[in-house]
């Protein structure tokens, strides 16, 4: 019968934490305003979700999507400037 211990310690080499890196904590922060634009987008449909919708709630809706959809384009228009090494 082989033992595997020596090809264990192969695999195990590298030790991970668990802990994210400098550059995921980075990206994270970069998406910061979109997460929370997100959030704040699930609360109000959760808020509406047992109650009728009147005029002001779907108008909070559409002002918390648009937030959404610009915090995305803020976002990818900033990838674009540091993969094109230009700033604004």
């Amino acid at each position: 019968m082989k033992s595997i211990a020596a090809l264990q310690a192969a695999v195990t080499a590298v030790s991970f934490d668990g802990e994210p890196s400098d550059a995921e904590l980075d990206a994270i922060e970069r998406e910061m305003p979109l997460i929370v634009a997100e959030l704040d987008l699930l609360d109000v449909e959760i808020w509406m979700l047992d109650r009728p919708s009147t005029v002001l709630d779907e108008r909070r809706v559409r002002r918390a999507r648009n937030r959404v959809l610009d915090e995305r384009r803020n976002l990818t228009n900033r990838a674009g400037l540091e993969r094109a090494g230009g700033a604004a």
